[in-house]
């Protein structure tokens, strides 16, 4: 598909300017440039396309649509995870989804089985995965981030901790807000591409920032030295790249740079992975944010449930795959 733009790049890097192939600072150059914007046209699809998809379903069709479930069931846990895929989890929306969840009667654990999935499963990282290592890759992503939210719902469910909620959660009454949308077919087309506009004005540091560091990667570091530091033989790789993801904070664009790179050096695929989810599910913003409906030891569960289940599932992919 970007047949046409590697060789345009390379032309450009080792004809024009004269580079040679041997030099890092070359192969650095034409991979920052091949996935700039590889990865832009990318992005600019597929956020054009998911937000149309996702105008369907705003975050009050989902609070009505849980809270048909009273009551702690797998169904309940299935139908959250499976929303979370194509509904926001952004600082508009994410707290008072929760208190919508909470006021509606909505149980804690399905509750939680949404928020592990609304960022972990990110749907912008999902097309993009599908796009750049195909289709096995992605549906990997996709089924490994809703069991994870599954099963992190049904074992904080099963602690009953409702308790563990700051107590104005219970006493506040949701409005409207930004929850609300019922758009025109015109509306949602133009809503949509200014907010991959402006979405795109927001990540794009990230994107490049997470391509520059895999050129850095692609022209210097051999993929058989970081295969043998992170690689499928070591025992405790998974549990480092989670370890290192969480205090990380990037979009989940500006992490697939870096999951093509390390997949290509040499990274099992289930500790790149792993690598992904622990910076889009249990970033340090999102914590923060989480700490203003959830008190300290809940919020430590839910990293803790959270975190186990990202490194078994980068090891059980590392062992099937």
């Amino acid at each position: 598909m970007f047949a046409w733009w590697d060789s345009l790049t390379r032309w450009f890097v080792y004809d024009v300017l004269g580079l040679a192939s041997s030099d890092r600072w070359a192969s650095a150059l034409q991979f920052f440039l091949f996935d700039t914007v590889k990865i832009f046209l990318l992005l600019s699809l597929i956020i054009f396309g998911i937000t149309y998809l996702r105008s369907y379903f705003p975050p009050q069709r989902t609070r009505e649509i849980l809270s048909r479930s009273r009551h702690e069931t797998f169904v309940g846990h299935l139908l959250a995870a499976l929303l979370g895929i194509v509904t926001p989890f952004c600082s508009c929306s994410a707290v008072p989804l929760f208190i919508g969840f909470v006021e509606a009667g909505i149980p804690l654990g399905v509750t939680f089985s949404y928020l592990v999935a609304a960022p972990m499963v990110n749907e912008v990282a999902l097309g993009m995965l599908w796009a750049v290592f195909g289709w096995r890759t992605a549906l990997i992503y996709i089924v490994s981030g809703e069991v994870i939210a599954i099963v992190s719902g049904l074992v904080i469910g099963r602690l009953e901790m409702e308790r563990h909620v700051e107590s104005y959660v219970y006493e506040m009454k949701l409005g409207q807000g930004c929850l609300d949308a019922q758009p025109s077919q015109r509306q949602r087309l133009a809503d949509s591409l200014a907010f991959t506009l402006d979405l795109l004005k927001k990540i794009w540091p990230y994107v490049v920032v997470g391509i520059g560091i895999g050129g850095l990667m692609h022209g210097w570091i051999p993929a058989d030295s970081l295969a043998r530091i992170a690689g499928r033989n070591n025992p405790f790789a998974v549990l480092i790249a989670v370890l290192i993801g969480i205090p990380l904070y990037s979009n989940a664009a500006g992490v697939i740079p870096l999951v093509g790179e390390l997949i290509r050096a040499g990274v099992a695929i289930g500790t790149s992975l792993a690598f992904m989810m622990a910076v889009t599910a249990l970033s340090l913003p999102e914590m923060i944010l989480l700490r203003r409906v959830l008190k300290p030891r809940l919020l430590a569960v839910f990293v803790a449930v959270v975190g186990i289940g990202i490194v078994f599932t980068g090891y059980l992919f590392n062992w099937i795959m």
